[in-house]
């Protein structure tokens, strides 16, 4: 039997930094659709700057797809949100990581993302008040005097948790108001499609309680801690051989490139990288174990662990484009692994 089900498709504009779009399609199934039950669409690309008004059509391209358990409880095969890209234009930056697809299997690169963000209202953080007291207390703050937000932060970790995105985590941040949940994939792509449907969710949810989210990663000027989207990553080789050498290598690739990543790791970023509030200023470049405020902190449980592991890139802003980001690092580091030998 035939019943309706509904598909949101969602995309990013050509705005700049981009935003997400979204709309809904009423098709007739029989359930559990699988992506190539998913059909393209169209929208009007002069409306997004996509596209001019004699020629607006711009097409969706399905390339994900994900329960919407929480819209349809007990009908999960009734409801999808559907990541696209919009096909062949050059906005479509999930397309530029495509194009390192080879590279990404090979090294077997595994990514996580630390995506900060404010809830806001009536122009100002939520709860904020004259006279504010110094962040301190608030980073995973308990209680009514040093946290807010915290309902609809749970609300989002259990969606996205519903819709089968791979976050692992939450916690309040260092101002009143501001918040931080993590995504992890053992895949670059996935990890990023996860990080956009996840903004998605809480930009929606936020929508009911009249709440804004804000992506700035300086909203608020002073002393006050800004927002980023730390991004984590590691390969086979980091993972099963690593060694101090080989992290050192990394980190001095990423120092040679520093100026071509900060052109995609976000925009107003140079608000937010001032060497202060647990930060390294935007036109240097440090590496070093256990360092908040270096450019690429070396997690403590690495250096322990003979420089097997992961790091810590803390330069992407929290409105970062996950994909842009994710091709610059596999880009710079390509050849630091391909004479790995044993791996």
């Amino acid at each position: 039997m035939k019943t309706k089900t509904k598909l949101e498709y969602i995309w990013l504009d050509g705005y700049s930094p981009q935003n997400i779009r979204s709309k809904i399609k009423i098709i007739n199934s029989n359930g559990n659709l699988k992506l190539k039950d998913i059909p393209n669409w169209s929208f009007d690309g002069s409306s997004t700057k996509q596209a001019e008004g004699g020629v607006s059509d711009c097409i969706l391209k399905p390339v994900r797809l994900y329960n919407n358990s929480f819209d349809a409880p007990d009908h999960w095969d009734s409801s999808y949100f559907v990541l696209c890209e919009v096909y062949k234009h050059h906005t479509n930056t999930r397309a530029k990581l495509r194009s390192y697809n080879t590279l990404l299997k090979r090294h077997d690169y595994w990514f996580g993302f630390e995506q900060e963000y404010f809830m806001y209202k009536n122009d100002k953080p939520i709860d904020w008040y004259n006279n504010m007291d110094p962040q301190g207390k608030y980073y995973c703050g308990v209680g009514t005097r040093t946290v807010a937000g915290r309902a609809l932060s749970d609300v989002h970790l259990n969606e996205c948790l519903d819709c089968g995105i791979g976050i692992t985590g939450t916690n309040a941040e260092v101002a009143l108001g501001q918040w931080e949940y993590q995504i992890f994939r053992e895949s670059a792509i996935h990890a990023c499609d996860d990080l956009i449907i996840s903004r998605y969710i809480l930009q929606k949810e936020a929508e009911a309680s009249g709440i804004g989210i804000e992506l700035h990663p300086k909203p608020i000027e002073g002393n006050w801690n800004g927002s980023g989207c730390h991004v984590n990553f590691s390969t086979k080789e980091m993972r099963e051989q690593g060694g101090k050498k080989m992290f050192d290598e990394i980190c001095e690739e990423l120092k040679s490139k520093h100026k071509e990543h900060m052109k995609v790791y976000g925009l107003y970023n140079d608000k937010r990288l001032t060497g202060l509030h647990e930060t390294q200023s935007i036109d240097k470049f440090t590496y070093g174990v256990s360092d908040r405020g270096a450019s690429i902190r070396i997690p403590i449980n690495v250096s322990h662990n003979n420089f097997k592991g992961y790091l810590e890139d803390r330069r992407p802003s929290s409105n970062l484009d996950p994909y842009l980001v994710t091709a610059r690092i596999v880009n710079t580091l390509w050849h630091v692994f391909e004479h790995v030998p044993g791996v």
